[in-house]
């Protein structure tokens, strides 16, 4: 009798420890879920903050771009319309001498031209008509000439020509151009750079752009830095055309930026 009690209580007590061993395994389960599940959701909450930053830069700098083809066309433009509107009028003037109707004339033909040039800019800016006539390779070769000037030398390399390119979506190529602009435009108003280089390079099926200045470079680490509207809108061409971006700089030192697209 005294053996069965001895048996019923280790039986008891084993299936108390086996109960309590089951209720620790969950709750250890559920607060490592609820920790997992959090841990997570501040993932989420981090990624969608970050979306957020981009998709507010890409409007700022939608709107900034804006804001200058307004001012071109209002300043540069508009003013240049009315001179000759100006001038056209005097040519109605009966009394005007030969010498007076040349020099209006030749008023009105060279602030003519120079609409001519300003509207080609503009729409250089817009949409270069080169890269969509002859693509991105032609286009970045024109960007390395035009800001090529005896106190700046741009260097554009690339071996594969537009075969290169015509890997990825034909949609991310004017994302990818705008990206060396903005690099281009930082280098020169920031970094003060005197030499600049663009190279694509291609190994092992990992197609990666390349770009060099020897400017003033910059802390990669300094938030400001980093959250500047420049960057913030090379960031959200980069995660537009689903590109990895590496940067190299250090304060003197110039910048190396990868872009493996």
């Amino acid at each position: 009798m005294s053996n069965d009690i001895e048996i019923i209580t280790a039986i008891i007590y084993a299936f108390i420890t086996f109960l309590m061993l089951t209720i620790a395994v969950i709750v250890f389960i559920y607060y490592s879920r609820k920790k997992i599940t959090k841990k997570e959701l501040e993932k989420k909450d981090l990624e969608i903050s970050y979306q957020k930053k981009i998709i507010n830069a890409a409007i700022i700098t939608q709107e900034k771009e804006r804001k200058r083809i307004a001012r071109d066309l209002h300043d540069d433009i508009s003013s240049k319309l009315n001179i000759i509107s100006l001038n056209s009028h005097l040519l109605q003037n009966s009394n005007l001498k030969e010498v007076e109707i040349n020099q209006i004339t030749n008023n009105i033909i060279e602030t003519s031209s120079k609409i001519l040039d300003s509207t080609r800019r503009i729409s250089h800016d817009l949409l270069p008509p080169i890269l969509e006539e002859f693509g991105i390779d032609k286009a970045l070769e024109e960007l390395a000439s035009n800001y090529t000037n005896n106190n700046l030398n741009v260097n554009y390399i690339n071996p594969f020509k537009q075969d290169i390119f015509n890997e990825i979506e034909k949609h991310f190529h004017l994302h990818l151009f705008r990206i060396f602009q903005e690099l281009v435009s930082n280098s020169i108003k920031h970094g003060l750079a005197s030499k600049i280089e663009i190279s694509i390079e291609k190994i092992k099926n990992i197609r990666t752009a390349k770009y060099y200045d020897n400017g003033s470079g910059f802390n990669k680490n300094d938030t400001k830095t980093k959250s500047g509207l420049g960057m913030k809108n090379i960031e959200s061409r980069i995660d537009f055309i689903n590109a990895q971006l590496k940067i190299k700089s250090q304060v003197n030192d110039g910048v190396l930026i990868e872009i493996i697209f």
